[in-house]
C-alpha cells in the first residue's frame, strides 16, 4: 500500500474520490467544491433523497463527470458535534466500502474535524492505521475458496495545509508501520493453540529479528528457564506436555540514546484450561486469546523496528500452556520465585501474576527506565471496565499518566484504577511470603496488587487488558488492542531526547 497527501486537489490522479455528506443533507467543503465539478450531481442525489448522510451509508456513483470514474458518497453523520470519533468512522466506512470494490487507488476528502481534535500528524496515522485494519483479513483456516483480497493499492488523504505535510508523512508512516504490527498481533492470536504454542511464538519472534537487523532474540528453553529460578513460572508449565519458552526481543533503533531501555513484559499463556482450578467448558476457547499480552510485546517490538524509532526497548515474553495432569500444580502449593518470595498457590487459574513476577524480576538486569506488563490477566477487569477501556495501575504515577495520554492520543483508551496498600494486604498468607489470590473483592487490583511485590524500586506500570484484546460474537477475533497506545507510548518516549 502507498500512502500521500493532497492539499489544494484531492484529483491526484486516483481511480475513486471518497466525499461527505452530513445526515441533514449539507455537503462538506471538499464534496461542495467536487459537486461543482460534478455539475451538480452530487447535490442531485441528496435531493432526491437517494443518500441520507446517516453515518455508516454510502453510495458509488459512476462517471461523476470527472477524470476519476467513481465518487464514493460517505455519511458523516450530524454536522453539529462532528469531531475525530465521527471521522474516524466514516474513514473506515469510505475504506471498507472502496475495498469491496476493485478500485486501485482512493482519494480521501472527507471533512475533517478541528486541529485541536486532529492535527497533521495524527490525522496521517490515523488514515494508514485505518487503512491497515479495514484491509486486514482473518488467517483462518477454513478451505473454501477466499473472498479476493482488496485491489487498492493506494491511498491519497487530505486536505493537509502545505506546513502540514511533513508531519503529516511522518503519521502516514507510523500508522502503516502500526498497522503491520496490529496485523501480525491478530494472527498470532486468531491461530489455534494447537499451532500457536510456545515454540511457535518463539520461532515468530526469531522470525523478527531475520527481518529486522536492530533486532536480537534470546530464547531459554525449560534448562535455562529453570537455571534462572523462575520457580512461579514452571510451577505453571508442570501440568502441560508443551515445553515452556522464555523470550527476550532486544530492539535498539538509529541513534537510540544512551540510556536505560523501556522493557514490555507479556504474558504468553497460549491456552489457559485454569490448570487443577479448571474453568467451566462454556467460552473456554477464547482461552487461545490468553497470550494476547505476549503477542503485544512482539508487534510493539515489530512496529519500533519498522517504524525506525531512536529508542531502546527491550520486550520479556514468558509462554507456555496451563493445563491439568497429573502433575500440575494444586491449590495449597507453595513455590519460590525468582526473586526469592515464596507464593502459596490458593487458585491455579489465577497463573498469569505467577509468570509475570519472574518476568519481572528478570526486568531487572536491564536497569529500565519503565518496565510495563501487558496481560489478560482478570475477569474482575472486564467486569470493572467492559470492553472499552484497558485498566492500567503501577508505582509510578507519571508512567501510568503516559500510557493514559497516549491511549487519549490513539483512540485506544485505558483508565487508571487505585493500588494502595489495602490490596496487597489481602494477599497475606498464613503459609508463604504472600498468595496467588486475594478474594473476589477487586480482583483486578489485587492482581496487580501481587505483581508490586516484585517491582520495588522500578518505575512500573500494569496493564490488564482481558476486556480489551479480543471480540466476542459476529465479530469474535483479536481487536488488535492495545497496540495503538503502545506505539503511541513508544513515539512519545522516542522524542524524549538525553
Amino acid at each position: 500500500m502507498r500512502f500521500d497527501v493532497w492539499s489544494k486537489n484531492p484529483e491526484q490522479g486516483v481511480d475513486c474520490i471518497a466525499a461527505g455528506v452530513y445526515d441533514d443533507g449539507s455537503l462538506g467543503a471538499e464534496t461542495a467544491g467536487l459537486d461543482k465539478l460534478t455539475g451538480g450531481r452530487i447535490t442531485a442525489v441528496v435531493s432526491r433523497g437517494d443518500f441520507s448522510g446517516r453515518s455508516g451509508e454510502t453510495l458509488l456513483l459512476s462517471e461523476p463527470g470527472l477524470k476519476q470514474t467513481r465518487v464514493l458518497l460517505v455519511g458523516l453523520g450530524a454536522a453539529r458535534g462532528y469531531g475525530r470519533k465521527a471521522w474516524r468512522r466514516a474513514c473506515a466506512t469510505a475504506l471498507t466500502a472502496a475495498g469491496r470494490t476493485r478500485v486501485k487507488s482512493l482519494a480521501l476528502a472527507l471533512e475533517r474535524p478541528a486541529a485541536k481534535e486532529l492535527d497533521d500528524y495524527y490525522f496521517g496515522r490515523c488514515v494508514a492505521e485505518i487503512a491497515g485494519t479495514t484491509a486486514y483479513r482473518i488467517n483462518d483456516l477454513k478451505t473454501g475458496r477466499k473472498p479476493p483480497a482488496p485491489a487498492i493499492n493506494r491511498i491519497v488523504a487530505g486536505p493537509v495545509r502545505v506546513t502540514g505535510i511533513t508531519q503529516a508523512k511522518l503519521g502516514l508512516a507510523h500508522g502503516e508501520a502500526l498497522a503491520k504490527a496490529m496485523g501480525l498481533q491478530k494472527d498470532l492470536g486468531n491461530l489455534p493453540p494447537n499451532i500457536c504454542n510456545p515454540t511457535y511464538l518463539a520461532d515468530q519472534s526469531k522470525a523478527l529479528a531475520r527481518r529486522y537487523s536492530t533486532v536480537k532474540v534470546k530464547v531459554l528453553d525449560e534448562a535455562a528457564i529453570r537455571r534462572e529460578k523462575m520457580g512461579c513460572f514452571l510451577s505453571v508449565t508442570q501440568g502441560s506436555a508443551q515445553p515452556p519458552r522464555f523470550i527476550v526481543l532486544d530492539y535498539t533503533g538509529p541513534r537510540a540514546p544512551a540510556k536505560a531501555p523501556v522493557v514490555l513484559v507479556g504474558k504468553g499463556i497460549t491456552f489457559d484450561s485454569g490448570g487443577i482450578s479448571i474453568k467451566p467448558g462454556a467460552n473456554m476457547d477464547e482461552m487461545k486469546w490468553d497470550m494476547m499480552g505476549a503477542a503485544s510485546v512482539i508487534a510493539a517490538i515489530a512496529f519500533a523496528a519498522e517504524a525506525r524509532l531512536p529508542l531502546r526497548v527491550v520486550g520479556l515474553v514468558a509462554t507456555c500452556e496451563n493445563m491439568p495432569s497429573g502433575t500440575a500444580t494444586r491449590p495449597g502449593d507453595i513455590y519460590t520465585s525468582a526473586s526469592g518470595q515464596t507464593v502459596e498457590i490458593l487458585n491455579t487459574d489465577a497463573e498469569g501474576r505467577l509468570i509475570l513476577c519472574d518476568a519481572l524480576h528478570y526486568a531487572r538486569r536491564f536497569n529500565p527506565s519503565a518496565v510495563v506488563d501487558i496481560a489478560t490477566l482478570t475477569g474482575a477487569c472486564v467486569i470493572a471496565l467492559g470492553a472499552h477501556h484497558t485498566g492500567v495501575m503501577g508505582n509510578d504515577e507519571e508512567l501510568i499518566h503516559e500510557l493514559v495520554s497516549a491511549g487519549l492520543h490513539s483512540d485506544d483508551r485505558a483508565w487508571q484504577l487505585p493500588l494502595t496498600e489495602e490490596y496487597v494486604e489481602q494477599l497475606k498468607s498464613n503459609f508463604a511470603d504472600l498468595a496467588n489470590i486475594g478474594g473476589r473483592e477487586g480482583g483486578a487490583i489485587t492482581a496487580a496488587g501481587f505483581l508490586s511485590k516484585f517491582t520495588a524500586g522500578m518505575p512500573w506500570a500494569h496493564m490488564d487488558i482481558a476486556g480489551t484484546a479480543w471480540l466476542g460474537g459476529a465479530q469474535k477475533g483479536s481487536s488488535g488492542r492495545p497496540m495503538p497506545l503502545l506505539s503511541d507510548f513508544l513515539v512519545q518516549r522516542s522524542q524524549q531526547r538525553g
